[in-house]
C-alpha cells in the first residue's frame, strides 16, 4: 500500500516557541507628584517658560502696541459702519465708505493743514528770542539774569538747536525719529483699515473659541465691550475736535492769530490724554499769548477756565454717557496705572480697558458671588 498524501495542515511548520521573558524586577511605585523635588523641578520649568514669554513679548512689544492701537481706533470707527448700516447699507459699502472717508480726511490734513501748522511753529520757534529779550526789561528777571544768566542760556539753547540734538541725538536722530514716527503711522493705519473691514470676521471667530454653552453669553459680553471702547473712542475724538475748534476761533478773536491753527491743533491732540491733557495744553497757549501780550494772557485764562469747566460738566458726560461707566477715582487710578506702564498710549487706552474689566467683573464675578 502507498502512503497517503500529504494535505496542508501536514505541510506548516510547528509554531516558534518563545522564550520566556527575562525576569527584571517588579515595577516600582509612580512617581510622587507632591514630592519636592519634583515640585520644584516642574516649577522651575514653568518659571523659566514664564520668563521666555516675557522676553519674547518685550521685545515685539512696540508691534503689539501697533496692533493694539489699531484694534482701539477700528472700535472707535465701527460706530460709524453701523450708523450706516442702520440706515439699510451693506456692510461691505458702509466699511468702504467710512475707509474712504478716514483716508479723505488724512490725505486733507496732510495736504491743508500740515504745512499751515509747520509754518506756524517755525514763526513761533523764530520769535522765542524776543520774547526772551523782552523778559529782560523785567528788574525781577534780570536780577535773576544777572545771577544765573539764565536767559542767555535759554536763548543759545533754543536758537542752536541743542535741545533737538539731545531729545533725538543729531540731525540722524532727528531724520530716523521722522521716518519711524511716519511708518508707525502707516502701519497703524493699515492695521486699522484691516481690522475694520474683518471686525465682524474676526469677533464671530474669537466667540466660537467659547464652549457652545458659553458661546451666547460671551458674544453678548464681547459686543458690548466694542461697542463701550468703540464709543469711548469716537466720544474722545469729538471731546478733542470741540476743545480744537473752540480753541480756533477764540485765538484767533484774541489776536493769536499768526499761531491760532498750530496752537489748536496742539490742544486738540493733548485733550485726548485724560485728566491732564487739557490743563497740559491751556497752560502752552497761555504761556505764549502772556510772551506775546499780558491781555491776551489774561484772555486766554478766562476763556479756558470757562472752557474746562463746561468740557467737564456739559460736553464730557453727554459725548461718554453711553460709552464708559467708571467711578472718578477708578477713571484717575486707571489712567495713571496706563501711563506708568505704557506712557501716553497706555494712558490713552486705559479707560476703556478698565471699564471693561470693571463691567466682566460686574457680569460674571459679582453675579455669580450674588446667586450663591
Amino acid at each position: 500500500m502507498t502512503d497517503a498524501p500529504a494535505t496542508q495542515e501536514d505541510e506548516q511548520p510547528e509554531p516558534a516557541i518563545m522564550p520566556a521573558p527575562e525576569d527584571l524586577g517588579e515595577p516600582g511605585p509612580p512617581l510622587d507628584h507632591r514630592a519636592p523635588f519634583y515640585v520644584g523641578f516642574i516649577g522651575g520649568l514653568g518659571l523659566l517658560t514664564a520668563l521666555w514669554l516675557v522676553t519674547q513679548v518685550q521685545a515685539i512689544g512696540q508691534t503689539l502696541m501697533l496692533v493694539v492701537v489699531a484694534l482701539f481706533l477700528a472700535a472707535g470707527l465701527n460706530p460709524s459702519v453701523e450708523f450706516f448700516e442702520r440706515r439699510g447699507m451693506r456692510r461691505s459699502y458702509a466699511v468702504l465708505t467710512v475707509i474712504l472717508a478716514f483716508l479723505i480726511a488724512i490725505t486733507l490734513f496732510v495736504v491743508a493743514i500740515a504745512p499751515v501748522i509747520a509754518d506756524q511753529v517755525k514763526a513761533l520757534t523764530d520769535n522765542v528770542p524776543h520774547w526772551l529779550d523782552d523778559l529782560q526789561s523785567n528788574s525781577q528777571v534780570q536780577r535773576l539774569d544777572d545771577e544765573y544768566d539764565v536767559i542767555d542760556k535759554v536763548q543759545d539753547y533754543v536758537t542752536n538747536g541743542d535741545f533737538l540734538s539731545a531729545i533725538f541725538g543729531g540731525a540722524v536722530g532727528i531724520g530716523l525719529a521722522v521716518l519711524g514716527a511716519l511708518f508707525n503711522g502707516f502701519i497703524i493705519i493699515v492695521l486699522t483699515l484691516y481690522f475694520l473691514s474683518s471686525l465682524e470676521t474676526t469677533k464671530s471667530g474669537l466667540y466660537r473659541l467659547a464652549p457652545a454653552s458659553r458661546r451666547d453669553r460671551v458674544s453678548k459680553l464681547g459686543n458690548r465691550i466694542v461697542r463701550s471702547v468703540g464709543g469711548y473712542v469716537s466720544g474722545a475724538f469729538v471731546v478733542a475736535m470741540c476743545a480744537g475748534i473752540s480753541s480756533l476761533i477764540f485765538l484767533f478773536i484774541a489776536g493769536l492769530g499768526e499761531y491760532a491753527v498750530a496752537l489748536a491743533f496742539v490742544v486738540a491732540l493733548l485733550d485726548v490724554i485724560p485728566m491732564i491733557g487739557a490743563t497740559i495744553g491751556a497752560v502752552i497757549v497761555t504761556a505764549i499769548a502772556f510772551a506775546t501780550d499780558w491781555k491776551i494772557g489774561v484772555a486766554c485764562v478766562i476763556f479756558y477756565v470757562i472752557y474746562q469747566q463746561v468740557e467737564n460738566y456739559v460736553i464730557y458726560p453727554r459725548v461718554m454717557s453711553k460709552s464708559v461707566e467708571l467711578p472718578g477715582a477708578a477713571t484717575v487710578i486707571a489712567a495713571l496705572v496706563g501711563a506708568a506702564l505704557f506712557g501716553v498710549v497706555g494712558a490713552l487706552l486705559a479707560i476703556p480697558t478698565a471699564a471693561s474689566i470693571l463691567m466682566l467683573i460686574r457680569e460674571v464675578w459679582v453675579r455669580r458671588q450674588d446667586a450663591r
